[in-house]
């Protein structure tokens, strides 16, 4: 019987728990290989060379004809992320691969890396005496629908604009009117292109070929720039090129606007101009949880079972040690937000990494490799006293 050679990102949490012979249901004589690859290294010739029955990556990889093309053997294809901008599914598709993605598997830390930027940087909104802010979302999938739920739960008023679903308590506003009415806006779409068929799917989640009828590169520009108030704060967390990055540095010196990013246009490089101007940066970790990452990888691996037609016999939380943050614990606490997350940390880590006028991608991909996981909020323990 053949066996089962997979070539994996490093970067994808508990590879070795999730695919082994038991875990992926292989008898004794079955061996499966997992070769660890950092995700940039994944290339052609690597391909050619290992032909693997399965690759599993994260979004730093590109799966295209010309990654695969010398390739014969893949026939699942796993993304432990939320976005699919990096892959061509069409052409996975005509070469009959299977390709799943890890669809919501961090909008719960996604939604709290948001919350933690906002609470940091003014944390007056955590009193319900002050006038409540009005919350700006952009894409209202799973994590910015996610979003909305806590803001809600904060007594935030919320805006919002998908236009690609219906009308509901959140999707409630135009593109102009979340950028010229909000206190802070919020990104939270895919990065996709024009085309000129009818869109398919929702504005927030992933489009076929990442081409849509509201295309999302440069989304915000020097003239969406315009419609913001000088006192809007805005976060990106979704895709660094959804930003037009010398129209944000412009109105940047221009207004002083506090912005917080997590991804950039120009990723993994980043320029210590555009840096020095943001109120808060970080190395594209805002989905990096424990949870959040290990979600990803149980999302793919159910995929790679039911491809094989075997019966997921591992779960996430079989791996989770126990965690005593609570979500409402920190809502009556909100002095305590640095025990949760100090989002400080992280940005002092991206600003040590400045070399030479910019951040290189080695040392950014290195900080992200590295990062220690956060835990989410949402998670508890039980204590019982006998």
């Amino acid at each position: 019987m053949k066996n089962l050679t997979i070539v994996a990102d490093s970067n994808i949490a508990s590879l070795d728990e999730f695919f082994n012979p038991v875990a992926l249901g292989q008898n004794t004589e079955q061996q499966v290989q997992v070769i660890r690859v950092a995700g940039r290294d994944i290339n052609a010739q690597l391909m050619a060379n290992v032909q693997p029955d399965v690759l599993l990556i994260r979004s730093v990889t590109s799966i295209n004809e010309s990654l695969l093309s010398e390739n014969n053997s893949v026939k699942f294809v796993g993304s432990a992320t939320i976005g699919t901008d990096h892959v061509d599914q069409e052409y996975l598709a005509e070469r009959n691969i299977t390709f799943a993605n890890a669809a919501g598997c961090s909008k719960h830390s996604v939604a709290q890396y948001v919350l933690t930027a906002i609470l940091t940087l003014r944390p007056q909104y955590w009193q319900q005496s002050t006038k409540p802010l009005t919350l700006g979302i952009i894409g209202l999938g799973n994590i910015g629908s996610t979003l909305a739920q806590y803001a809600n739960d904060l007594g935030w008023k919320i805006l919002g604009y998908d236009p690609l679903l219906a009308t509901s308590d959140i999707n409630n506003a135009s593109l102009e009117q979340v950028l010229s009415q909000s206190d802070i806006v919020s990104l939270h779409v895919p990065l996709t292109d024009k085309k000129d068929t009818d869109a398919q799917g929702t504005f927030s989640n992933s489009i076929s070929n990442n081409v849509s009828d509201y295309p999302t590169r440069h989304l915000i520009n020097a003239e969406t720039l315009t419609l913001m108030s000088p006192h809007t704060m805005l976060i990106n967390s979704a895709r660094g090129p959804v930003i037009d990055a010398a129209a944000l540095e412009a109105d940047i010196d221009a207004t002083e606007r506090q912005v917080v990013l997590d991804v950039f246009e120009h990723e993994p490089q980043i320029s210590e101009s555009l840096l020095s101007k943001l109120a808060i940066a970080t190395p594209h970790i805002a989905g990096y949880t424990l949870e959040g990452k290990l979600r990803g990888t149980q999302i793919i691996y159910d995929a790679l079972c039911e491809k094989l037609a075997v019966l997921p016999v591992l779960s996430m939380h079989q791996l989770l040690p126990l965690n005593t943050y609570l979500w409402f614990e920190l809502k009556e606490h909100p002095d305590r937000l640095q025990k949760f997350y100090d989002i400080r940390k992280d940005d002092a880590a991206l600003r040590n990494k400045i070399t030479n006028g910019k951040v290189k991608g080695s040392d950014f991909d290195q900080l992200r490799r590295d990062y220690h996981l956060r835990r989410e909020w949402q998670a508890q323990t039980i204590s019982v006293t006998i």
